[in-house]
Formats: structure tokens, C-alpha cells, sequence
């Protein structure tokens, strides 16, 4: 099964050196692929993500001394991805209007970030196997599909530097976090809390790139994207 799990880790880890020259929208248009990608992506949130947090805040109950703070506030912890990674795209909105030291600062700030957001994606890739192989596949569905639009996200704002540089690194991120998994198993509370603070990102880049402004919107390819995955989500 580990070959299987490399193969995945590599091909998500391919979005981010391809996306910007092999593209979907070659076949359907650009905001029909934006919509159906943010349905796809709401439908994980909503339907797994929701639920995994809330399992999780059973999980905190045991982290040490702090359990009375943590037993109940998961969701605190989605809070502050939500905020960081918020704060990091005002960040790189700045970056994009600036040439300057600072520009390149906060370059590598936003990859440094997304390169640990990467590798826990790609470390969760084995940690989700004891959920069966089908929740692997669909996990590397939505998070393929979501990073296309991250990918996206980081051509607009960084546009030549990402291009040479910082697709590869957070190529080299997904399956650096397959590799860590095979030799560093991490307690669960530890886990829960990392997939709390991955969570909030997730939804902070659905909201900005994945559900389109109304003019750029395709409602039936919003609920097309939406239904089908829910329906893959709840049978497989």
C-alpha cells in the first residue's frame, strides 16, 4: 500500500508544477471549473471536516494540563488558521503591489506557511489509511482539486517567483509529509490539534478562491461539484 500512498502524494504534488501550464479550463470554462472546484471543496468541509473537528475535540480532552481550556475549543484552534492564513493573503496582496524587500519577505513568509500547511496534508495521506483506502482516494480528490486553486492563488500574487521557485518547494512539501509519516508517527492529540489549524486555512482558501464572486459564478457547476462529491462522500 505504501507504493500507492507515494503515487498519491506524488500527483498532488504535480498540481503545483503543471497547473499553471496544463489546465482544465482548456475543456470547460474558467469560472464553471472555479465553481464546480468550490463545490467539491464546500462538500468536504461541510460533510468531513465539520465532523472530524468535532471528533477531535474529544481527542484534546486528554493534551495534559491544558485540558480544560482545549476539551471544548477545536474549533478555536480552526479560528486561528482561519486568521493566519487570512492575514497571510492581505500579506501578499501588499507583495503583489511591492518589488521591494518587504515583497520578497512576506514571498517567503506565505511559502513557508503553506509548506508546512503541504506537508501535513501529505503526512495525512498515510495517517487517514487506517480509514480505509477509499478515504485516501477521496481526500486526494478534494485536496487535489483545492490545490489547483491555491496554485492559482499563488500565480496572481507572486506570479515570477512562485514560478521559478516556490512551486517546487511546495511540490517537495506534499511529499516530504509522506516521508515524515513512514519514520514519525504523532500522538493523536498532537494530530488533532495540527488538523484543527489546517482545517481554518482550508476554509479561509475555499472562501477566497473557491467560491467565486457573483461575476465570476456558475451556480449549476457549484452544485454540481457540491452534490456529486457529498453523494461520493456518504456511499464510498
Amino acid at each position: 500500500m505504501e507504493p500507492v500512498l507515494l503515487g498519491l502524494a506524488l500527483g498532488l504534488s504535480l498540481v503545483h508544477l503543471y497547473a499553471g501550464s496544463i489546465s482544465p479550463t482548456d475543456i470547460v470554462s474558467a469560472r464553471r471549473w472555479l465553481s464546480f472546484t468550490g463545490g467539491v471543496s464546500a462538500a468536504y468541509v461541510f460533510v468531513h471536516l465539520l465532523p472530524e473537528l468535532h471528533a477531535g475535540q474529544e481527542t484534546l480532552a486528554d493534551f495534559g494540563p491544558v485540558e480544560s481550556f482545549l476539551d471544548h475549543h477545536a474549533y478555536l484552534l480552526a479560528l486561528a488558521g482561519f486568521v493566519v492564513f487570512y492575514g497571510l493573503e492581505n500579506l501578499a496582496q501588499r507583495s503583489q503591489r511591492s518589488e521591494s524587500d518587504e515583497g520578497r519577505d512576506i514571498f517567503w513568509l506565505h511559502i513557508a506557511s503553506f509548506t508546512v500547511y503541504n506537508g501535513l496534508i501529505g503526512y495525512l495521506l498515510v495517517h487517514r489509511l487506517s480509514e480505509g483506502f477509499w478515504n485516501v482516494a477521496l481526500f486526494t480528490l478534494a485536496m487535489a482539486l483545492h490545490f489547483f486553486v491555491t496554485d492559482a492563488g499563488f500565480r496572481r500574487h507572486h506570479r515570477r517567483a512562485y514560478h521559478r521557485l516556490g512551486r517546487w518547494i511546495l511540490s517537495v512539501a506534499v511529499v516530504a509529509g509522506w516521508g515524515v509519516a513512514q519514520v514519525l508517527s504523532l500522538a493523536e492529540p498532537t494530530l488533532a490539534v495540527l488538523v484543527a489549524f489546517l482545517s481554518g486555512g482550508i476554509v479561509l482558501n475555499i472562501t477566497k478562491e473557491e467560491i467565486p464572486a457573483e461575476r465570476q459564478s456558475a451556480f449549476p457547476a457549484f452544485v454540481l461539484g457540491a452534490l456529486g462529491y457529498t453523494v461520493l462522500l456518504l456511499t464510498v
